[in-house]
């Protein structure tokens, strides 16, 4: 295979990757429900962030780093089933909670830096994703791929991300998507924040469950 197919191959099973629902589609899709479309567009940047941070640091061998620091993987679990569990309760929470848009709410000062950092930390919260990032990259490039290749992985694979929660974020701020959605608002959400929990805290036993292992 050449090494533009190869890039190709990568960038097309991260797009997928990308597209599977997730705790990433959840936060992206309310975000751009409750905000302004500037907001979704800042969700899909602080994904696209978090996914060229993941590119960068498995460029830099982040699977050989966690085989080598076994605490490392363990803390990575815990901590971030910990905030995906946290995100979780908060959708749950508020799934009763009528949800009012008004100029003055989507126009707040800073909202598009808080939807960016929101976004970038459930994208890094979640270990899972660096080692899909990690283990796919193991898997596709080239024993010796050159210096270019590595260059221009990080900053494609963050197009993928943004691209992607781009078009999710514009068509949840359309009028008739947004309608939808607030009708259905209670069991959309109480079934995402189901699921963001049930994935954080399945993240905190693997990694509880590995520490006790560690122990013994």
């Amino acid at each position: 295979m050449s090494e533009v197919a190869t890039i190709v191959s990568i960038l097309g099973v991260f797009l997928l990757g990308a597209m599977s629902p997730g705790p990433s589609f959840v936060v992206v899709s309310r975000i751009a429900v409750s905000g302004e479309r500037t907001d979704g567009l800042a969700a899909a940047i602080g994904m696209g962030v978090g996914g060229f941070i993941f590119a960068a640091v498995a460029m830099a061998g982040l699977t050989a780093l966690l085989v080598q620091l076994a605490w490392l993987d363990i803390a990575l679990r815990i901590g971030g089933g910990a905030y995906l569990l946290w995100i979780g309760i908060k959708i749950w929470r508020g799934a009763n909670e009528p949800l009012e848009i008004t100029s003055e709410d989507t126009a707040q000062a800073g909202s598009f830096r808080r939807a960016l950092v929101r976004a970038l930390l459930v994208q890094l919260a979640n270990p899972k994703t660096a080692i899909f990032y990690a283990s796919m990259f193991a898997a596709m490039l080239p024993a010796s791929p050159p210096l270019w290749m590595l260059l221009v992985l990080p900053p494609l694979l963050f197009c993928n991300e943004f691209v992607w929660y781009a078009i999710v974020a514009f068509a949840l701020s359309s009028s008739r998507p947004r309608s939808i959605y607030l009708r259905t608002k209670r069991w959309i959400d109480r079934a995402a924040g189901a699921v963001v929990g049930a994935l954080g805290m399945k993240l905190m036993i693997e990694g509880m469950g590995a520490m006790r292992t560690g122990v013994n």
